[in-house]
């Protein structure tokens, strides 16, 4: 509905326009309608109440059943008749939506849609309710809830939404393009540019798109393209309404005068199978709306805002005898709609009331309408005697009140024990605890206790006993995911969702429609947790966001092939380059599982417990953190730099002696070991992390001892023990006094936690009770119940100067460990370790003189967790205070905030939920601590390693490759490319693994893991110069894994080409060919080929969208299917490829030279005109072909031909 030709105080509709609202009746209202109604000056909505007298109704003549009113003085903006139910909508200018249901009007719903817009259009969907405001599209719930809500941009100001299929919707306004959302995803999917801005109507039919345009005009659309095919111009001023039916199309609307715009009293008819108008029909009313309404004739209903209404045919005369009259309550009608079933007229007017008209006594608003559900009615006293003598009469059918007080059946976990019985013996039977007399009489030789048997139990017997009701809890080696002893039926809700662990939900197109923007919000880059032994992505995160580490192995470069730090150093690269998009470490995870120390610790989990969650993770990951350190160590003090990489030894980081990996995470200790016969010796070493060695106490100890967090980690780093050790002057295993004192203290501190049993669960669980009343006590009354923070507070939220001057008790429950601790070096080379708070700060200053005084603040950077979940297994999740650097460089801001990193999901947090440890289904594993303004002491440049001599000729790794096997010729130096050449690229691939699918009971398959695949071979192809289309890459990719399948119908690869021995093509591994990948893309080179997205993803690699041309999408129109390479060069090149098998050469070659074609058709994209016409003929030519390319008499592929022949003499 178009407002331009009326009042123009109606088209901004302001509250206060009705705010005093007369009691006195209007001519025109029913008196029966506003019985026991109060008018409210303030405009609220009241109850609709439904006429008391009962009307009568002639059969097929329309007239009006009920009228009831909103919303009272606010004006109805839309009505629309629910096509699934028998409801009818209704939007307001307030913003109100209200839902009536059946013919007699009862308020089934009402809600607020928008707080300061009209409701403008609503659209039933199967499962709820679309509403248009000026610049929002929410989607509802019949009842009220949201769905969705999409927000557009602020400028844009729409007016019509069209529902072309059951997920895609077009949108429309006063803008110049009409957008095309996708209703799965909720995502903008296209944007079609308008000639003629302000579409404010639009219809549909098996032909076109009809779009009305507030400058009068009607335009037709083609339905695949949205290509204007014709328009018709019918109004000199402006359109008011419009509809279709059949072949025939008639609006109305407002012609230019001299005073302004007129209501124009001929509609305009216009025949769409010649496309062009027919004789006007002149009608007696002024028109506003119009619908044609089908029933026996194509008659058109013609509405005006008096309230008047008259049908008449659209090729005939009208008759003014065909006019009746509406009564509004209000002087305008502003809406008006007809049912499905064209038995049933909606008009709504100015005052907020809404009058339905019928042609039937009992109308349906549809042929064929759902029941819909209403709210149960409550049953309480209606419920039927329970007769207690029936044993199978079912307990739940007693209403129980809702209580906050414990109920009687609550019983204590430790109080409900099963009855023994021969079958459930094992099961309840629990090892008894160790007698007090020995554990006070034994002796440790190492980690082994001696002790002598106190004869208090017969040998091999104990007496069978139930669970106590202090009993203790199974180990991790029993219950690998429960050291604090869940009951058999854990509870699971405890769990928070986004501590879950994720998955990834397979379809037919891959992860191509999976929405990973639902997890991740940041801009940060998560990874993905389907790959073999990708339960280390949280530790590698850990690392990317210490600054100096992803520095130090960016910078880092060597000759080895499977180097776990070259490796990381690509995925962080990777990591830098993403834009919210999660990535792979394939590469990385696949040289991690040919390292020989990683099987031997059992850091190599087969695929079965690690799907079954077998192994027990906390464990697992911190063996996984002392391994990376020390791999990171020696790999880093490599001195021997090849040549083909000297570019890393021009690095800031490169030293002659210790590596960096050394300065940052080495502790440099003296151990004293002391004899009984008075001999010391003292030796010195470095360990690159610490356990925390928990105090020794009895179980039975409930006392609640307070230790603080630094009182454990001193005495966890300065470890005093006695143990077995060879005395050189007993020359004999004697015992000995062990000391450890610190000489200097690392800038990272890496600390394992170690709790692997209830022990130490027990411990941390008591220790953060303690601390919680200490904090209650200390800040008496000043803590709130809720969590609460002013808009300041939430500005400081997750740095470290952000304090809150009242803490919530959220904050402080489960809460143990500190944000930072400060060391002290004493002059006796003892250590002072405190716990170190942001009022500490204030009182002794920020870090006083570290060098001159030995004093050291850490602050907390990083703390690893173990989910608890026997559903999944279990999973490892990392919070991590994420700097300003990376900020800056992702977001532009400068910054700290703490995040939660679980696989591809990245969500910020608040800083105190990175130290609370819920012991029932979050477990400590791994922390990291970093002195005060690190990134100062380290030069932060990262300069790129790789150079262009990994470009030239290298020597082949299979033993029987010839020369005259060579497919490719290296690049010449004069031949290196530059910023933005062309480089044709193909890749094939083998399976490693098969894909693992469930078949559901509805027949379709379910993916559950996806196929693992292994690049075999990669070519690359010159794009420019003389030697155009001559390879310069063609390197068969060495592989120690086992291949499942070669896929050689489709990659050309045959058992033999990738091993050493045998094989007679060009071998390399596939670093080597990785550095050349890299260098190309560094260099700022353009990749030309047919499908790279996934060659991308199996190789490992990050590349800019603007480096891509893609022939699969240059050769591909929305919403329709994708074209093979095959098709593609039969159809523009008349050439006929991948004959038997696929070769990378011939269709690097091919994605090139369509390359070219792409820009000769297009004129170098200047005329997309003309090329959607090429498009739009080979889309047609291939639903004829059924995209087969015809099968050849005598084909000679390209591959076969004697190409290389004039250029191997170079």
């Amino acid at each position: 509905m178009n407002f331009e030709g009326l009042d123009p105080g109606l088209a901004e509709y302001a509250p206060a326009m009705h705010s005093a609202l007369d009691p006195v009746l209007d001519a025109h209202l029913n008196p029966s309608l506003l019985q026991n109604v109060e008018l409210d000056p303030e405009g609220v909505a009241l109850e609709a109440l439904p006429v008391q007298e009962s009307v009568h109704i002639m059969e097929g003549v329309y007239s009006e059943l009920h009228s009831v009113v909103a919303e009272v003085g606010v004006p109805v903006s839309v009505s629309h008749f629910d096509l699934h139910e028998e409801m009818l909508w209704v939007g307001s200018h307030g913003g109100h939506a209200t839902s009536f249901f059946g013919p007699a009007l009862e308020r089934y719903s009402s809600f607020q849609v928008n707080g300061s817009d009209d409701i403008r259009q609503i659209q039933s969907l199967e499962n709820g309710i679309l509403f248009l405001t000026k610049n929002n599209l929410k989607y509802m719930a019949r009842g009220g809830l949201i769905i969705f809500d999409y927000l557009l941009d602020e400028n844009e100001d729409m007016h019509s939404l069209l529902l072309t299929d059951s997920s895609t919707l077009l949108v429309g306004g006063l803008q110049n393009h009409i957008i095309e959302i996708d209703l799965n995803t909720v995502q903008e999917t296209q944007k079609y540019a308008v000639e003629t801005p302000g579409v404010t109507i639009m219809r549909q039919t098996n032909r076109f798109f009809f779009c009305g345009h507030t400058s009068g005009k009607v335009s037709l659309r083609d339905l695949r393209t949205f290509k204007v095919e014709h328009e018709f111009d019918a109004f000199s001023g402006s359109l008011s309404d419009f509809d279709v039916h059949g072949n025939l199309l008639a609006a109305c609307g407002f012609s230019s005068r001299l005073t302004g715009l007129a209501c124009d009293r001929f509609l305009k008819v216009y025949d769409l199978r010649m496309m062009r108008a027919i004789t006007p029909l002149q009608v007696h009313v002024d028109p506003a709306f119009l619908r044609f309404i089908p029933t026996y004739t194509s008659r058109l209903a013609i509405i005006s805002q008096s309230g008047q209404c008259q049908f008449c045919e659209p090729t005939g005369l009208a008759n003014p005898a065909d006019i009746f009259h509406v009564n509004p309550v209000g002087p305008l009608l502003m809406t008006f709609d007809v049912s499905a079933s064209k038995q049933a007229l909606a008009f709504g007017d100015s005052e907020g009331c809404v009058h339905l008209w019928t042609d039937s006594p009992e109308p349906s608003f549809n042929p064929y309408s759902r029941e819909t559900e209403f709210a149960l009615p409550c049953l309480v006293d209606s419920l039927p005697p329970l007769d207690w003598s029936q044993d199978l009469l079912p307990l739940s059918l007693i209403p129980v009140p809702l209580t906050t007080d414990t109920l009687l059946s609550d019983w204590p976990a430790a109080n409900s024990a099963p009855a023994p019985s021969p079958r459930t013996m094992l099961d309840c039977r629990r090892a008894p605890p160790v007698d007090a007399e020995i554990l006070r009489t034994m002796k440790k030789v190492g980690f082994i206790g001696y002790a002598p048997n106190p004869r208090t139990r017969l040998r091999n017997q104990i007496p069978y006993r139930l669970k106590e009701s202090d009993s203790e809890f199974d180990s991790f080696s029993q219950v690998t995911e429960s050291p604090v002893g869940r009951e058999e039926e854990p509870h699971l809700h405890m769990v928070s969702k986004k501590y879950r662990k994720v998955t990834i939900k397979y379809s037919k197109l891959g992860l191509e429609d999976f929405d990973f923007k639902h997890y991740n919000k940041t801009l940060f880059a998560g990874l993905e947790p389907h790959i073999p032994n990708a339960y280390c992505n949280c530790m590698i995160q850990v690392l990317y966001f210490l600054e100096p580490v992803r520095c130090l192995i960016q910078n880092h470069l060597c000759q080895k092939e499977f180097c776990l730090a070259c490796e990381l150093g690509f995925l962080f690269h990777m990591l830098d380059l993403s834009r919210g998009d999660p990535c792979q470490g394939n590469n990385f995870l696949r040289a991690f599982r040919t390292i020989p120390e990683a099987s031997a610790l059992g850091l190599i989990l087969a695929d079965s417990d690690e799907a079954s969650g077998k192994g027990n993770l906390a464990r697992l990951i911190q063996r996984w953190n002392r391994f990376i350190l020390t791999q990171l160590h020696q790999d880093m003090q490599e001195l021997e730099i090849p040549q083909a990489y000297r570019g890393a030894g021009g690095s800031s980081f490169c030293s002659s002696g210790d590596s960096v990996i050394g300065q940052l995470f080495s502790c440099e200790m003296e151990n004293c070991s002391l004899c009984r016969c008075g001999s010391e010796t003292v030796r010195a070493s470095s360990t690159l992390l610490f356990t925390l060695s928990y105090p020794d106490g009895s179980k039975s100890d409930k006392t609640g001892k307070n230790y603080d967090f630094a009182q454990v980690l001193k005495r966890s780093i300065c470890l005093d023990q006695n143990t077995q050790a060879w005395c050189d002057t007993c020359e004999k295993y004697q015992p000995t006094i062990q000391t450890r004192n610190i000489r200097h203290l690392p800038d990272i501190l890496v600390i394992n936690c170690e709790v692997n049993s209830s022990k130490e669960a027990d411990f941390w669980r008591m220790q953060a009770e303690v601390a919680f009343k200490m904090a209650v006590k200390k800040h008496g009354g000043e803590i709130s119940k809720n969590k609460e923070f002013a808009l300041a507070d939430w500005k400081e939220l997750g740095s470290p100067e952000g304090v809150l001057v009242c803490p919530s008790i959220e904050e402080l429950k489960n809460v143990w460990l500190p944000f930072s601790i400060r060391m002290k070096m004493t002059k006796n080379k003892g250590l002072d370790v405190c716990n170190w708070t942001d009022g500490d700060e204030m009182q002794w200053g920020p870090a006083r003189a570290e060098e001159e005084h030995g004093v050291y603040v850490y602050d907390l950077m990083a703390t690893v967790v173990h989910i608890l979940d026997s559903r999944t297994g279990g999973s490892l999740v990392a919070h991590i205070k994420v700097g300003e650097t990376y900020h800056q460089r992702k977001e532009g801001v400068t910054h700290q905030q703490w995040y939660l990193f679980n696989d591809f999901l990245i969500e910020p947090i608040d800083k105190h939920e990175a130290v609370q440890f819920d012991m029932n289904w979050k477990v400590p594993a791994i922390l990291y601590y970093v002195k005060r303004n690190l990134n100062s002491r380290y030069n932060l440049n990262i300069k790129n390693p790789i150079e262009a001599s990994v470009l030239l000729a290298e020597a082949s790794l299979a033993r029987k490759q010839r020369k005259t096997h060579t497919t490719f010729i290296p690049l010449m130096l004069n031949e290196m490319p530059q910023i933005g050449d062309l480089v044709g690229l193909d890749a094939e691939f083998v399976t490693l693994n098969e894909e693992e699918a469930e078949l559901r009971s509805d027949g379709t398959k379910s993916t559950i893991k996806p196929s693992q695949m292994s690049v075999a071979r990669i070519t690359c192809v010159r794009g420019q110069g003389p030697n155009e289309g001559i390879p310069f890459i063609d390197d068969y990719i060495s592989t120690q894994e086992q291949v499942v399948d070669y896929l050689t119908q489709y990659s050309g690869i045959k058992p033999g080409d990738l091993d050493a021995k045998i094989s007679s093509k060009h071998l390399t591994t596939l670093k080597s060919t990785y550095l050349k990948l890299r260098f190309l893309i560094d260099i700022g080179v353009k990749f030309v080929g047919h499908g790279l997205q996934k060659d991308f993803r199996v190789i490992n690699l990050m590349v800019p969208k603007d480096q891509v041309l893609d022939t699969v999408y240059l050769f591909h129109m929305p919403r329709k299917r994708m074209i093979s390479l095959r098709f593609l060069a039969w159809y523009f090149l008349d050439l006929k490829i991948q004959g038997e098998t696929h070769d990378s050469i011939e269709d690097a070659r091919t994605a090139l030279q369509l390359y070219r074609k792409y820009l000769e058709l297009s004129k170098n994209g200047t005329e997309p005109e003309s090329f959607h016409k090429v498009l739009k003929g080979l889309y047609e030519k291939g639903r004829k072909m059924d995209w087969k390319v015809p099968e050849p008499e005598g084909q000679t592929s390209p591959k076969n031909a004697a190409v290389f022949s004039s250029v191997l003499a170079l």
